[in-house]
């Protein structure tokens, strides 16, 4: 194989939904090698299941076909090759799909497609096996849930990707292969990279990782967004990766957005869980060990990244059926809005009833996202949102009918919003493992309308590295009341001015990253917001323990906080289903902070003390 000097591989789909022209102007802002593309999420697949179940020849991002059509004959004139996750459930008639479009259009791209991640059919041949799929979180008994499951989907990593490349497809459609595998296979192909080469398949994973949700990287969702000059057509990251594994991320001159040192920090804290063990599927990768450099403007490199043999098991993504939900909203405005809205909640579940699995009352306007931690006593207008969960449909068609009845019902000044409450069928998330000698995933070649190859691809060896402990708190139990709480932290300075911070979720865990703005802002953080303090902080709202890591390379400390999310995905009836908010709660609080390190932060940041 001759291998390449260097590759550019850019991002252009975050989620399912992300950014429709985000395709087309990684296209035309400059040749790329390969483009990437994520459209899964957890509950991603339940959905193309349900769409599969009522059409066969549905159950992938339909969204994907449109995108392509505007570029196709370029990316093959270019032979820029597009990797994508986006065939789902059923990336055969994915491939399918993309071929009789590109035969509307006169062009004929050779498709490769990756599959066997789909185990719902063959659940019961693999528990035969030993399979046991119990919730590789709580512990529970995989029979708890197996007559309710809705999908079933292994995460595959790179192997099949690469695998699939030497056929030198123009796309590759696959099913369930992890974020980053998309991102690492074509790294393997291109340097001819090991696929026991550790510390270079860990730096795969942290160039994926920090692609893999597009925009997220180049400006999107940044603490500091004053300083992103335009969010119109905003770049999406492009990584120049290099043979000994070191990389740059950047964008396209000119586009909108911004690659810094802290927007690449943030992402990289972005769902992180223990930064020593970040675990997928082809490495386990050490986040500690890296170092990041400024190149130039938007041009950040990275390196340094060390790598261990991966777990023997393979990550499963199931969804199941679990009852249903029903959330309703009316507005309330004008004087006291904050009491009149109090009375409203009152007198609704005086009528509704608690008799449910779980009730929410959340107030917009009023702190709904951050409790106590918001220190404010009133609003103009109040959103008043209340729900509830239940196995009995009926309940909840009863109690969405009641929301109504409130308007003439109660103090003045509200109005209904989005009318009579729906009924949501709720499908949960089920973790699990599996040993990966159990299940190989499938690779094939589609042209002229069909399938003329295809071939089982081998699993790479296992270790059991667990990752280092070092820089390790935890906290299980909230010391302090939360008016307490939330007086010690209703003056001062806001920690927003000595740092940053992103916060993302994996099932009911929701993760926050904070990034120190500089050394002194390090040490103080270190001493001030510890695993405690911020269990103390979430009360409200954590359930569970909370687990900080410090990663001095990256000048910043990645939070934990279990059963924070009001079980997470579809299940909880929180507005904020995923902690994305959370981030801005740790900002947002105050303390006083010593004047020499707000004046170190201020001389780094090029402000007056």
């Amino acid at each position: 194989m001759t291998t390449q000097k260097s590759i550019k591989i850019g991002n252009a789909s975050g989620y399912w939904g992300d950014d429709p022209d985000a395709l087309n102007r990684q296209v035309h802002g400059g040749r790329l090698d390969y483009i990437s593309m994520d459209f899964l999420a957890e509950i991603t697949m339940s959905i193309m299941q349900k769409q599969r179940s009522r059409d066969p020849e549905a159950g992938y991002a339909r969204d994907f076909i449109p995108m392509l059509e505007k570029v196709l004959q370029k990316t093959l004139a270019e032979k820029t090759t597009i990797i994508t996750n986006a065939g789902g459930i059923n990336p055969e008639a994915c491939a399918e799909a993309i071929s009789s479009m590109a035969k509307r259009l006169g062009l004929h791209p050779r498709i490769a497609v990756v599959h066997g991640d789909n185990i719902l059919e063959r659940l019961h041949e693999l528990r035969a096996k030993g399979c046991t799929f119990a919730n590789m979180d709580s512990g529970r008994p995989f029979s708890d849930i197996e007559a309710r499951i809705e999908a079933a989907n292994v995460y595959f990593g790179a192997a099949p990707v690469a695998e699939a490349l030497a056929w030198k497809p123009d796309i590759i459609i696959t099913g369930r292969v992890t974020d980053t595998g998309i991102s690492i296979g074509p790294m393997v192909h291109a340097f001819g990279w090991s696929l026991d080469d550790w510390d270079k398949l860990a730096a795969g994973v942290v160039a994926g990782h920090i692609i893999e949700c597009g925009s997220q990287a180049t400006g999107g969702n940044f603490t500091d967004w004053q300083l992103v000059k335009s969010y119109k057509k905003i770049g999406f990251p492009i990584v120049e990766v290099y043979a000994d594994g070191s990389f740059v991320v950047t964008k396209h001159p000119g586009s909108g957005g911004l690659v810094s040192l802290d927007t690449v920090r943030e992402q990289l804290f972005y769902e992180m869980g223990s930064p020593t063990a970040y675990i997928t599927p082809d490495v386990v990768a050490d986040f500690s060990s890296m170092q990041l450099s400024v190149e130039g403007p938007d041009r950040i490199r990275v390196s340094g990244v060390k790598g261990y043999e991966p777990t023997p098991t393979y990550k499963v993504s199931m969804a199941y059926s679990d009852g249903y939900k029903s959330v309703g909203e009316i507005a309330i405005c004008g004087p006291h809005a904050k009491s009149k809205a109090e009375a409203f909640a009152e007198v609704f579940w005086d009528r509704a009833g608690r008799d449910f699995a779980a009730t929410e009352t959340e107030y917009f306007g009023l702190n709904a996202f951050h409790r106590s931690m918001g220190h404010a006593s009133d609003g103009n207008e109040i959103i008043l949102r209340l729900g509830a969960r239940d196995n009995d449909s009926k309940k909840l068609k009863k109690m969405a009918k009641i929301i109504p009845s409130l308007i003439l019902g109660g103090p003045p000044g509200v109005t209904i919003l989005g009318g009579v409450a729906k009924v949501q069928d709720i499908v949960s998330y089920w973790p699990a493992l599996m040993p990966k000698s159990a299940l190989q995933p499938v690779v094939a070649l589609y042209e002229n309308g069909g399938f003329s190859a295809e071939h089982v691809v081998g699993t790479t060896r296992s270790g059991n590295y667990e990752g280092s402990a070092a820089g390790r708190q935890e906290a299980s139990k909230a010391e302090r009341s939360v008016a307490a709480t939330a007086a010690d932290h209703a003056h001062g300075t806001e920690l927003i001015e000595i740092c940053l911070a992103r916060s993302g979720d994996k099932g009911d865990t929701a993760n926050i990253g904070v990034m120190a703005r500089s050394p002194k802002a390090m040490a103080f953080l270190d001493h001030f917001l510890t695993a405690q303090r911020v269990k103390d902080l979430f009360q409200e709202l954590c359930f569970g323990r909370v687990v900080r890591y410090r990663l001095d390379n990256l000048q910043g400390f990645n939070f934990l906080l279990e059963n924070s999310l009001g079980g997470g995905g579809t299940l909880t009836l929180r507005a904020d289903a995923q902690g994305k908010t959370f981030a801005q709660a740790i900002l947002r609080q105050k303390t006083a902070i010593p004047a020499d390190v707000l004046a170190e932060v201020a001389q780094l940041r090029g402000q007056a003390p």
